[in-house]
């Protein structure tokens, strides 16, 4: 199964949720807060292209924020990717 990286902050409601849908899961995954370190924040930003949490990494994959990996789960994509 390929690496779950997930960036969030430490107020983010959607952080929480996106968190409670890879638990669901009973998933694995690593989170990098950057919440207070400006050079994290920038090099999220250079990585995904976006300006906000949660952003979620399957490998190299860029699955996006919340409603993108709510979205990936309910179309099957999300579990697709994992079996990559």
């Amino acid at each position: 199964m390929p690496k779950i990286v997930m960036y969030v902050t430490q107020t983010c409601p959607f952080c929480t949720m996106a968190r409670s849908l890879l638990d669901g899961k009973g998933l694995a995954y690593d989170v990098i807060d950057v919440g207070s370190d400006r050079a994290m924040w920038a090099e999220l930003q250079a990585k995904s292209g976006r300006n906000t949490v949660p952003q979620v990494f399957i490998g190299e994959h860029h699955v996006g924020g919340f409603d993108d990996l709510s979205a990936a789960e309910r179309s099957g994509e999300l579990d697709q990717l994992l079996a990559e």
